[in-house]
């Protein structure tokens, strides 16, 4: 599903994109926005909560800056969703393999730092 990712930039489905994004139940949702750019809290992925994905693969940005909140940890357990933390790079590998594979999954990706 996800062609390309470097720094700044992801293609899905042809379509380039250069702002972060979230990917629920195949859908793209660009220029996703976070109260603190480098955390990830509930009231940020509330389209994925609502979708109630089996898994949440969350890409970090390149270095792996971006951080998800004790708060949003904890709302996922309620709701077992497995969460997936890794840099950018290798959470779009992991998306793709979980997608591939026909699982549930929702992506929420930090395209830079």
């Amino acid at each position: 599903m996800i062609e390309n990712y470097q720094f700044g930039s992801m293609t899905v489905r042809g379509r380039t994109y250069r702002s972060d994004l979230m990917i629920v139940q195949g859908r793209v949702i660009p220029d996703w926005r976070r109260r603190e750019s480098h955390e990830v809290d509930v009231s940020d992925v509330t389209e994925i909560l609502q979708a109630k994905p089996h898994t949440l693969v969350v890409g970090q940005g390149h270095p792996g800056r971006m951080q998800v909140l004790p708060s949003l940890r904890k709302r996922l357990e309620e709701a077992a969703i497995e969460l997936i933390e890794e840099p950018t790079d290798r959470a779009v590998l992991t998306f793709n393999r979980l997608f591939s594979e026909g699982r549930d999954v929702a992506g929420a990706f930090h395209l830079t730092c």
